[in-house]
């Protein structure tokens, strides 16, 4: 006679009991936010520049803040132009993070030009939501 497999389940205080100690040493997750910009520019757009105080308290909230900025573009222009404007738009955030108190060597800017859209387009369409900056907490 074959047993199937055995099934325990635990309540939540015996987890905390057994793990509280390990699951409470455990980093918290990364935080992703992005801004976005002004066609051509290292602009932030209006909505962006509003977001940037939400951005700071989540990493004001980690004790050491483990920050990769990430610059993209749209299609609009040749790939030497939008490298660079990649990583201009990284550097004006990574900049404003310094600025603000975050530590440089816990902030690394790179740009990716035109390589890795949010949305799919043809080469020279102008997608506001390519013009970004992605940030990530850890």
């Amino acid at each position: 006679m074959a047993l199937g497999p055995l099934l325990y389940t635990a309540e939540p205080r015996e987890v905390q009991a057994l793990f509280g100690a390990a699951l409470s040493a455990q980093p918290e997750r990364p935080a992703q936010f992005t801004v976005y910009f002004v066609e051509g520019t290292q602009e932030f757009t209006a909505d962006s520049q509003a977001a940037v105080d939400g951005i700071l308290a989540a990493i004001a909230k980690r004790p050491v803040a483990d920050v990769t900025v990430v610059g993209h573009t749209d299609t609009v222009g040749s790939e030497a132009f939008n490298d660079d404007l990649s990583r201009k738009r990284a550097e004006v955030v990574r900049a404003g993070l310094i600025d603000k108190g975050l530590a440089p060597e816990n902030v690394v800017a790179i740009g990716r030009g035109k390589r890795e859209p949010m949305i799919a387009t043809g080469d020279g369409v102008s997608e506001p939501r390519n013009r970004r900056v992605e940030i990530i907490v850890r």
